[in-house]
């Protein structure tokens, strides 16, 4: 059945799912992983052989012969003993090496893997999803094949390993004996897997809740500055503490079912041993096993209990690593919203004209957003395109980016269709100024060339200074060196929006869009990096978001829109012209003061709720 979350509806992941995963890790590496394999039989077999030697020594010693000639007999079985485990010692040592090697590689390869198809989602699976639940998620990925890795190989295979050896060999010595461990042994692995089984639902519970508490973590962290401002430490401190007294909730109840099935294993246990040496009391009597059969019997049931012991912890840390891993296989299970058609070609830009035809977008086919847009903007022209909040002036430059797919109609760049072109081409020839720009944690001069890797540093220095950036640069310690924090927490809103332009003009692309590129500044720092932008458009298809109109009278053209149509559009004069023009009204507003500055564009945020 389909999971839903966060309106997110993931696809059913099974065992097979995640096999398949994790084979993609493992597949470079598989003669590693068939050699290791060997070594886990070859070492198991090994240790299962040392007992017989045990039983040897007892036997030996139980002989009514000369004291010298048994001591004789005791040392070349202890030197048999030594070597044996010599030979296991070297052999685990190289299993540990092989082992270190495999599994980081594999690790390594799976949370590229996760990474590289988590990055394709497309912009509204990110706004639907926390960002530390995410990374939890790539993380646990990887740590959850070691887990199932160390389990399987080392514990569960040597189990099965060891418990079909001892039955064979006790086998020979006397078929009852062996009947009852064998029966015993079923028992005790069917009763414990049917309860994991049955348990799992539960495993499961926990990790989704551990990945809520995470996320709520990061989350208000992340906020922590607007959790002080609001004062609502309290509010946010018994949100949190909701969801951590859940999580304890359903932890304890887990372990008070890990203490029950510990208790059935040692009830198991007593039995066991008991049966075992009431039979063997009696074939002892009746002369069928020697002394030597005992030890031989008490080293493997000491070591089948202590294998076994664990068998429910096995399970459980399987199940649990499997419940990590199912979380991020869903995610990579789930197809791309936005992909790259069959065909796709590579964006030719030449002229840099752009067209809208008949374009339609809904949020899930339930709200509409724009309806019927016709717009062609002409080579190199200049258009604002401005609209109360909620018109949906930031959706269409979105979907010029491809961050959205149109629900119907085209988007055409110099008679190409966006849709069939990649997408990489597509943004490599668009430059975009947001207004809230998000650094890296990174330095200036990394963020600054990210748009352009190969770039000169003194490419770097020159659009810095074209931006006006030096002006705080020249403050910094570390100048362009100098890290910026994470989302750049250590600029301004203005320095962050002049880091962006000089982003912008170093890449140099042909369709340029400023998204009130300058609504972080002050009018002295506006009206320097005004020349800046001026000198970025130049040349350039220039599509403007704009709130203050104030910025927008020299656009060659200006598109007004409203409740997601066109309904006007033209120069500056001539919409204020127009008696009956919204744009006249907007800027009677602004001019007389009671709006002089507009809030960021409210869809923005209502995206996150479709």
């Amino acid at each position: 059945m389909e999971k839903q979350q966060k309106n997110i509806i993931y696809p059913k992941v099974g065992f097979w799912d995640i096999s398949k995963a994790f084979w993609q890790g493992i597949r470079l590496q598989k003669w590693s992983l068939f050699f290791l394999l060997f070594l886990v039989v070859l070492i198991n077999i090994v240790s299962v052989i040392i007992p017989l030697f045990y039983k040897q020594f007892f036997d030996v010693i139980t002989l009514n012969q000369d004291k010298d000639i048994i001591a004789q007999s005791l040392i070349g079985i202890i030197i048999k003993i030594a070597i044996f485990h010599g030979v296991i010692w070297l052999l685990y040592r190289l299993y540990a090496f092989c082992n270190s090697n495999f599994q980081a590689n594999t690790m390594a390869r799976l949370k590229q893997q996760a990474y590289d198809y988590l990055m394709k989602h497309s912009y509204g699976f990110f706004t639907n999803n926390f960002t530390g639940s995410l990374v939890q998620k790539v993380n646990r990925f990887a740590r959850s094949f070691e887990r199932i890795a160390d389990k399987v190989f080392w514990d569960m295979l040597s189990l099965a390993i060891r418990v079909i050896a001892i039955i064979a060999i006790v086998y020979f010595i006397n078929t009852l004996v062996a009947l009852v461990i064998l029966i015993w042994a079923i028992i005790f692995i069917v009763f414990n897997v049917l309860f994991s089984i049955w348990k799992i639902k539960y495993d499961l519970k926990v990790a989704e809740i551990d990945s809520k508490s995470t996320a709520y973590l990061a989350d208000t962290i992340t906020n922590q500055n607007t959790v002080s401002l609001f004062s609502k430490f309290n509010f946010e401190s018994k949100g949190y503490k909701n969801i951590t007294n859940q999580q304890a909730s359903i932890t304890k109840f887990n372990w008070n079912l890990s203490a029950f099935i510990e208790a059935v294993q040692a009830l198991l246990g007593f039995a066991i041993e008991f049966l075992l040496f009431y039979f063997t009391i009696k074939y002892w009597k009746q002369g069928l096993v020697t002394v030597g059969f005992f030890v031989l019997l008490q080293a493997y049931l000491i070591k089948m209990m202590d294998d076994l012991w664990g068998f429910t912890r096995m399970i459980r840390d399987v199940y649990s690593a499997y419940a990590d891993a199912k979380e991020m296989v869903e995610i990579m299970k789930l197809p791309h919203e936005i992909t790259d058609a069959p065909i796709a070609k590579e964006l030719k830009v030449k002229d840099g004209k752009i067209q809208f035809s008949r374009l339609q977008f809904s949020f899930n086919k339930t709200r509409k957003v724009l309806k019927n847009i016709n717009l062609v903007i002409n080579p190199g022209e200049k258009v604002a395109i401005i609209g109360p909040s909620g018109a949906g002036k930031t959706t269409f430059v979105k979907l010029l980016l491809r961050l959205y797919s149109p629900t119907s109609g085209q988007i055409l760049i110099d008679s190409q269709d966006i849709q069939m072109i990649t997408q990489d081409s597509l943004r490599k020839n668009i430059s975009l100024v947001p207004q809230d720009p998000i650094l890296f944690h990174r330095t200036l001069a990394e963020n600054i060339g990210y748009g352009k890797p190969d770039a000169l540093k003194r490419e770097i220095e020159k659009v810095a200074k074209l931006a006006h950036c030096d002006e705080f640069i020249k403050n910094l310690s570390f100048g362009l060196e100098t890290f910026v924090g994470e989302r750049g927490i250590k600029l301004s809103g203005g320095e962050r929006q002049r880091v962006a332009i000089a982003r912008a003009i170093l890449k140099n692309a042909p369709i340029l869009i400023l998204d009130e590129a300058t609504s972080s500044l002050d009018s002295h720092s506006e009206m320097l990096i005004q020349d800046a932008l001026n000198t970025l458009m130049a040349g350039k298809t220039t599509i403007v978001i704009a709130h203050r109109l104030s910025t927008i009278q020299k656009m060659d053209r200006i598109i007004v829109i409203d409740n997601g149509k066109i309904i006007e559009q033209g120069s500056h004069s001539e919409l204020l012209s127009n008696e009956n023009s919204l744009y006249k009204k907007l800027w009677s507003l602004q001019a007389g003061g009671f709006l002089t500055e507009s809030s960021e564009d409210e869809e923005d945020k209502k995206e996150g709720e479709y």
